[in-house]
């Protein structure tokens, strides 16, 4: 017999840290071109699975000795190796007992509207390494755009279907979202990655989180954002949700600005562009690093990535985090003073009064 309790307990088993179970029904109200209810008929229940970000991969950035294996391990490592095996594991046990599994892995392909600005095809993934220098050529996108996309009969929308991962996380009971947007539990605070697999099995569900706020609004993440890409909590500025009764906020990101800064940090945060490309500033390309414009769009993105991307390889195929700003400073916050992350670790995370800023 198919039940929550075994779902899980294979879940664990397999390898996922933590494991939630609710009505695919919580997402009713997201647009179409984001709603799991429309993935397939008779989707009854969404399981999300939470895998766990060793802190240790932040501790070369936090350092600034070591910035690799963060986007290999934490990105590439979770999202394409060991949570499809746990979908793949979970998904066996569920179709073994008459039930169909639809395993939905963590992917950078695109949707029929941008997560970005919401626009409809012609743009960018997050995770794609933009293809406008000479490697074009001779090499192959690790991840795509969509260009065009239509539904493949009247009652349908577009594919590729990608719903909002964190907010289907926070339906899944798994925790709640940070005023920096990102995904908070109470076991491993920013630190985690989600996959999801929808099944027409109808079982028992969890409740959402309702402890006490993960959350602390201390605005860590506004300060350390070396982008100025997060809206301060006073502000007012902010993306409010309601999921099935269960208010959602967080600031209203300038996501364009954050993708650029989040890959490439700035003169001050990218040990790995010498000094003079930024004082040179070529025909303008770093105009929305150095502060010289305020305008972030898919255009000022590739104006940078032009310039910038020979100096560090995206060897696993996914974008060299060299930031990560907000989710070291929401750790550090974590760690004290009655946060949840609060002596889970021998030491901290941060064991220096300030994080590290180049001098030039």
């Amino acid at each position: 017999m198919l039940t929550s309790a075994r779902i899980k307990e294979a879940a664990l088993a397999a390898g996922a840290d933590a494991c939630g179970i609710a009505p695919v029904s919580r997402m009713e109200g997201a647009p179409d071109e984001m709603n799991p209810m429309l993935l397939f008929p008779g989707v009854k229940s969404m399981i999300g699975f939470v895998f766990r970000i060793p802190r240790g991969v932040q501790r070369g950035i936090e350092e600034g000795t070591q910035f690799y294996q963060y986007p290999s391990m934490a990105y590439g490592g979770i999202n394409e190796i060991f949570a499809p095996a746990v979908l793949y594991s979970v998904g066996k046990v569920i179709e073994d007992e008459g039930y169909e599994a639809f395993v939905y892995r963590n992917t950078g392909a695109r949707g029929s509207v941008s997560d970005m600005d919401g626009s409809a095809g012609n743009t960018l993934s997050p995770e794609e390494q933009i293809e406008v220098n000479e490697n074009a050529k001779t090499s192959t996108a690790h991840h795509r755009n969509v260009q065009f996309t239509r539904p493949t009969r009247p009652e349908n929308t577009a594919p590729d279907l990608q719903f909002h991962f964190r907010l289907a996380a926070v339906a899944c009971g798994l925790g709640e979202i940070g005023w920096s947007k990102m995904l908070l539990t109470p076991q491993f605070g920013p630190l985690q990655r989600v996959a999801f697999l929808f099944t027409d099995a109808e079982l028992e569900y969890d409740e959402m989180y309702s402890g006490p706020p993960l959350c602390r609004k201390c605005g860590a993440c506004v300060r350390e954002c070396p982008g100025g890409c997060i809206p301060s909590i006073q502000s007012g500025k902010k993306v409010t949700v309601d999921l099935a009764g269960k208010i959602c906020e967080w600031g209203d990101i300038d996501m364009w600005r954050c993708y650029a800064f989040y890959t490439h940090a700035g003169r001050y945060y990218n040990p790995f562009v010498p000094k003079e490309v930024f004082d040179k500033n070529e025909d303008g390309a770093l105009d929305l690093l150095e502060g010289v414009t305020d305008v972030a769009n898919e255009q000022e993105i590739m104006k940078v990535y032009t310039a910038l991307q020979k100096y560090f390889p995206s060897w696993v195929g996914y974008n060299m985090a060299k930031c990560g700003g907000c989710i070291r400073a929401c750790v550090h916050m974590l760690e004290h003073k009655g946060g949840c992350m609060e002596g889970r670790f021998e030491t901290p995370l941060r064991t220096r009064k300030k994080a590290w800023r180049l001098d030039r």
